[in-house]
């Protein structure tokens, strides 16, 4: 399904159904079709926002982590969102955890699923084999524990990505920033209830990772997904939907 890209101020977002805020936020590589079958199921019960975050429009200096909290900070503000589900996919979780950090008073509860923040094998610091197109795919498949999930369409948009000079400086930029920005420290100060969800298989976020969020997070919840790697609502939409189905249930209204 195709939908409408709403535009409030500077501000570019997906909204789709009614109910309390869900808000969506993408990963490095990530594309609206990663949370498609998220947004069908939740738009019959929530509010589904997915704010397009500036992966390549922010000037250098604000090309980071935090920079991405500002902006998520500004737009929650513009749509004047409280009570939020707020869940992250690899950065995007990463993005989450520093505005939680800043704005709990405004979150309902943070939801992770292979994010950054504490470690992560990334695409690493260069692409040295950027203008082949073999390598690129065989990267991309590497998120997925079924590599057929990265389609030759998912290939073509990071092929695209990475040669395009401006948008790999961008790129590497937050993969460094991210890298840096460790949240060990910090994650005992999170007292909104957090749902973990997790692919057994994730070789970028390893399940290592997971079990250090749950340790570090006094309010989490740590949930398992067998034979699925870094993207599991895009790899394995219906047990995704199951375990976020039950925990929003439980901390509504």
């Amino acid at each position: 399904m195709e939908y409408e890209i709403k535009q409030t101020g500077k501000f570019k977002f997906v909204e789709e159904g009614t109910g309390e805020p869900l808000v969506l936020l993408h990963g490095l590589f990530g594309a609206l079709s990663n949370f498609k079958d998220l947004v069908e199921h939740f738009r019959k019960t929530h509010r589904v926002i997915i704010p397009m975050l500036p992966l390549f429009d922010l000037n250098i200096l604000d090309t980071s982590v935090a920079g991405l909290a500002k902006h998520v900070q500004k737009f929650i503000d513009v749509l004047k969102l409280k009570d939020v589900h707020l869940l992250g996919n690899s950065l995007g979780g990463h993005v989450g955890l520093v505005y939680t950090l800043k704005h709990q008073q405004l979150v309902k509860t943070l939801i992770l699923t292979g994010s950054s923040g504490l470690f992560e094998n990334g695409m690493g610091e260069t692409y040295p084999k950027r203008g082949d197109y073999e390598y690129m795919r065989k990267k991309t498949e590497l998120t997925f524990y079924d590599p057929k999930v990265a389609t030759k369409e998912l290939v073509d948009e990071v092929f695209s990505i990475v040669n395009n000079r401006l948008k790999a400086i961008k790129i590497i930029s937050l993969a460094r920033s991210a890298i840096k920005h460790n949240l060990g420290e910090e994650l005992k100060d999170i007292r909104v209830p957090v749902c973990l969800i997790w692919g057994k298989n994730d070789t970028i976020t390893p399940p290592m990772v997971a079990e250090e969020f749950h340790k570090l997070l006094p309010t989490s919840e740590l949930y398992w997904i067998d034979k699925c790697g870094h993207a599991p609502m895009m790899e394995v939409p219906d047990e995704f939907n199951i375990i976020l189905e039950k925990f929003l249930s439980e901390h509504k209204g």
